[in-house]
């Protein structure tokens, strides 16, 4: 079915909601799988399908189907954000997806490594990121690895902002890190003097592979071949890096860095609202998730610790 509609919702969230590439693929996709179900041949019976009942019985396919409340959810609110975008316009009036109850999720807790893993790593790859002459080959690739690791847990920045990082984006006098996130919304971030070196060294590495300075618009992190990084390269740095080093258990990806970071700021003081601008989160409630971590590491902390604890928690001695 084509539909003109659907067309004008994932242009609407391109070019006015700015959302990435990925995202437009995914409404895209999500949206033509509530047309497979509900068998729309044109605009007018797409509109007509769009009604509680046939949508419980959408939610309802998907389960059936073996697909994880979390997903079915997605695909929900992809279809709400579409009748959003229907009423915005005049076509339906209300939104018939806040008549349908979704599937209960299990919450779950962001992953995140610890803490000593990740000063080991670095400890280990320390000589990657020192002015070492070594700076083509296998030794770029190393010092390139290394320098995406470090941006990911330095400044917690998602890989979509990562892979978007342009060489004026670090300000070095400054010390900050000015960084495009969801919907186009910038944010400093600021930087350790350490990891500025650390940058300052492998942009110098970059530039001595062709013996080229690039400008401040080129990207920040290249191959070995001068070619822009990638989702699916950094998903594989992170993997090779963190998988070779040892002691790094459960999923290694950058967003599992992003969560480490915010779990350390966390559990060193500081505050929800200032983890929230570093992170770009549009609420706080996509930061108060960390909190869990925190309770749960205090009552391991209690349990060992305190007196009545460590008795069965009965009074006295």
């Amino acid at each position: 079915m084509e539909s003109s509609l659907i067309d004008r919702y994932i242009t609407y969230v391109s070019t006015v909601r700015r959302y990435s590439s990925r995202t437009r693929d995914i409404y895209a996709s999500s949206l033509a799988n509530f047309c497979a179900y509900a068998g729309p041949e044109n605009d007018d019976e797409l509109v007509a399908s769009l009604i509680p009942n046939m949508i419980r019985g959408y939610e309802v396919d998907l389960l059936d189907k073996g697909m994880k409340a979390r997903t079915v959810n997605l695909h929900i609110s992809v279809l709400s954000g579409f009748c959003r975008f229907l009423m915005k316009n005049g076509v339906i009036e209300a939104n018939p997806v806040h008549m349908v109850r979704r599937p209960k999720m299990e919450r779950r807790l962001p992953e995140f490594f610890r803490e000593e893993d990740m000063r080991n790593y670095f400890r280990r790859t320390d000589v990657f990121a020192s002015d070492v002459p070594d700076l083509t080959g296998e030794g770029y690739v190393r010092r390139f690895h290394r320098a995406v690791v470090s941006t990911l847990y330095n400044t917690g920045i998602r890989r979509s902002e990562l892979v978007g990082l342009r060489r004026g984006d670090v300000d070095f006098s400054r010390q900050v890190m000015r960084v495009r996130g969801k919907g186009g919304k910038m944010r400093e971030i600021p930087l350790l003097p350490s990891y500025c070196q650390e940058i300052s060294l492998y942009l110098h590495a970059v530039d001595t592979m062709d013996g080229s300075a690039r400008g401040l618009s080129s990207p920040m992190f290249v191959t070995a071949k001068g070619k822009p990084v990638y989702p699916e390269l950094v998903d594989r740095i992170v993997r090779q890096e963190l998988g070779s080093a040892g002691g790094f258990s459960g999923r290694k990806s950058p967003h599992v860095l992003r969560h480490t970071v915010a779990t350390e700021l966390l559990d060193d003081g500081a505050d929800l609202n200032s983890i929230k601008e570093f992170l770009g989160h549009s609420s706080l409630a996509a930061t108060q998730v960390y909190t869990h971590n925190s309770i749960e590491k205090l009552k391991s902390v209690y349990e060992s610790a305190h007196p009545r604890a460590k008795n069965g928690g009965k009074n006295g001695d």
